[in-house]
């Protein structure tokens, strides 16, 4: 099926209790797998690319290879850009067809990124994307984007004017995750996912997903989280895999390259599918009735 709208997605799950999974992809190998994942316990599903990504692949490649694998899929899929604070990157992703972004202001001050993010909003909208806003920044650098500072958070008051006036379709708090593995406990902020629910329809987006609990999962989702990101999860069932095939290959002697992918392509496949069962997405594909993003 065509790329799905991003929003229509998330709004869906939002509603219906349960939230997508938007899985950073990082080449062909994992978009497939990826969405495998989602076949097997029949989800919608996002697939996020880093703007690291887009410029290793190429937005044009990197566009017709999740459109091919999308189109022969039995759920619906659409393609996110993450963490963006590069406008020429915004505007190159969505003129090839990308169904939403993350426009990152987090680094601009409050009137710079209210002024730029209701840009990137005319701009989405007018190709019928959708825009997910953040300006607080989430800690922890993900792939090259991001800093280990945690800032002062707005209040929730402030943030959801921010959200509203710039007319964004999704918001991205700070819940209190942080991106990559967590070396201490997190301080999640459940709380503060109940307020914003409490005043905004917009659905929220939860950053920093690989390492929380089922039960984490659970009452964020019912807290008003629509979109979970996983990142690390993902990067380390992709690299354990193919660790493991390269070990076992020097053990025998037999390098295979095809067999190689394969089994990243298993291991990324089984780690999504557990997350997905996480986010309480299993059988909600065929609830689900996007819009196409084209």
């Amino acid at each position: 099926m065509p790329l799905a709208t991003t929003l229509d997605v998330v709004r869906t799950a939002r509603d219906d209790g349960y939230a997508v999974a938007a899985v950073n992809v990082v080449d062909d190998v994992s978009v497939r797998a990826v969405v495998a994942a989602a076949e097997q316990v029949s989800a919608p599903v996002i697939l996020q690319t880093s703007v690291k990504t887009v410029r290793s692949m190429g937005s044009a490649l990197l566009a017709s290879t999740v459109r091919t694998v999308a189109e022969a899929a039995t759920v619906p899929v659409t393609l996110h850009l993450d963490h963006c604070p590069d406008r020429d990157v915004i505007t190159e992703t969505l003129n090839a067809g990308w169904s939403s972004v993350l426009f990152d202001a987090s680094d601009r001050g409050y009137d710079q990124a209210l002024l730029e993010t209701a840009e990137v909003v005319a701009e989405a909208h007018a190709l019928g994307a959708s825009v997910e806003c953040e300006i607080e920044n989430i800690t922890g650098v993900e792939d090259d984007v991001g800093s280990d500072e945690e800032m002062e958070p707005y209040d929730v008051e402030r943030l959801v004017h921010f959200a509203h006036e710039s007319g964004a379709d999704l918001l991205a708090p700070a819940l209190g995750t942080a991106h990559g593995m967590y070396k201490t406990a997190p301080r999640l902020r459940f709380d503060r996912a109940r307020e914003l629910r409490a005043l905004t329809d917009l659905p929220l987006v939860l950053h920093g997903g690989t390492g929380l609990t089922a039960e984490d999962f659970a009452t964020f989702i019912d807290a008003g989280v629509g979109k979970i990101n996983v990142s690390t999860a993902l990067k380390l069932a992709y690299t354990s895999s193919a660790a493991a095939y390269l070990e076992e290959a020097e053990r025998t002697g037999k390098h295979e390259p095809i067999k190689l992918l394969d089994a990243v392509f298993d291991g990324v496949r089984e780690a999504i599918a557990e997350h997905l069962l996480l986010f309480r997405c299993e059988g909600k594909a065929e609830t689900t009735t996007p819009r196409s993003a084209s």
